[in-house]
């Protein structure tokens, strides 16, 4: 900052100390009062801006009022210390809920269920806990199936709170996979009253409820996926002039296109070997957290480009040209897993509109 800038804010400060201190001063007077205090006082007035201003002159640190880059270890380290208050003191479901949350954004998926399952311990006839764990459970599966248990307590949380959206959604969803399309298209008929008819969850919504209805009719699941791209483009097209589908060809299915570039952090370069996998996610913004779609391949050379598409979709009800928005990301893998490890090479989430015509870049930087 220039000295013109320490001058003003010196003579503004002492003004507005002159206006409380002088009419004391000659208060002071009339009441008969000695001199010699406020005399103190009025030097103070102009002693004390000069002073504070050299001192922030000299020692300030205006840059400790800019915020401060945080990193994936700071997340690791608070995750690692909340797990050992935990450990000592496990009588705190909130807490086992926050692990859960902190291990699904790390993609630590197994331990995110584990957590969810002590919190469920603590508070059994709680929904959301119920639905967060079967959602963490469906997401740990290789298949990602919901049945059994994690169905179980689906259910009984639906029970207990009707109006649970979440629990109506993966409840249809197990449904669809159990090959209960009637089922499947009741329950998400009564999630479709829950929300906004104008909303982009409802037009997904609308599409799954479309494709449910059709399989329940014979149809294939190819001609049930076009119906419900058919779905989705309809209700964009109701949406308003502005409003696209979440495919330039969204009635055909397979038609989702989405160009990902994959870089790496010069930095991590010594950290890759020929063995190592690369793994490409992308999941829906406003939606499930189970990924849409998943690309494997070598992880060297990098860059290289990947290309996204319905085909690659994990669940068959769920593909990337069923969600407007999605965020993208990359993972490197030193076991071939797609679930993360430790050691293995991760990059930020990246938010692109699944119409998106030019490449995606995501930058693999920073060790998990």
């Amino acid at each position: 900052m220039s000295a013109w800038f320490y001058g003003i804010a010196a003579l503004m400060l002492a003004a507005a100390l002159v206006c409380a201190a002088v009419p004391l001063l000659r208060a002071g007077r009339r009441a008969g009062r000695a001199r010699a205090p406020f005399v103190l006082a009025l030097a103070l007035v102009f002693a004390l801006p000069l002073a504070a201003i050299g001192l922030y002159v000299t020692f300030g640190a205006p840059q400790a009022l800019q915020p401060q880059p945080t990193n994936g270890v700071d997340l690791a380290s608070a995750t690692a210390e909340l797990r050992a208050k935990l450990q000592r003191d496990p009588n705190h479901p909130e807490g086992w809920v926050l692990l859960a949350q902190a291990y699904t954004s790390m993609g630590r998926l197994d331990d995110a269920r584990d957590a969810f399952g002590q919190a469920l311990k603590l508070k059994p006839n709680d929904p959301d806990i119920m639905v967060a764990y079967a959602e963490a459970d469906a997401q740990a599966r290789t298949d990602h199936r919901i049945e059994g248990q994690s169905r179980k307590l689906l259910e009984r949380a639906v029970a207990l709170q009707p109006d649970h959206q979440r629990g109506l959604w993966l409840l249809g969803i197990s449904d669809y996979q159990l090959g209960h399309y009637q089922d499947a298209a009741a329950r998400w008929q009564r999630l479709l009253k829950l929300l906004p008819s104008d909303s982009k969850l409802a037009a997904a919504v609308r599409a799954q409820i479309a494709m449910a209805q059709a399989r329940a009719q014979g149809k294939t699941q190819a001609q049930a996926e076009a119906l419900a791209q058919t779905v989705v483009a309809q209700s964009a097209a109701a949406g308003g002039a502005d409003a696209k589908p979440a495919s330039n060809a969204a009635s055909i299915p397979g038609s989702a296109a989405l160009k990902i570039e994959v870089t790496l952090d010069s930095k991590l370069a010594f950290k890759v070997a020929p063995t190592d996998t690369l793994f490409v996610f992308a999941r829906a913004v406003d939606g499930p957290s189970m990924p849409l779609a998943v690309a494997r391949l070598s992880a060297a050379p990098l860059p290289q480009t990947v290309t996204l598409t319905d085909a690659m979709a994990m669940a068959p009800q769920l593909k990337l040209s069923m969600f407007p928005r999605v965020q993208v990301s990359a993972r490197i893998s030193k076991s071939g897993d797609a679930l993360p490890h430790a050691g293995d090479l991760e990059s930020q989430p990246v938010q692109v509109a699944t119409d998106a015509e030019q490449p995606v870049v995501v930058t693999v930087d920073h060790a998990h």
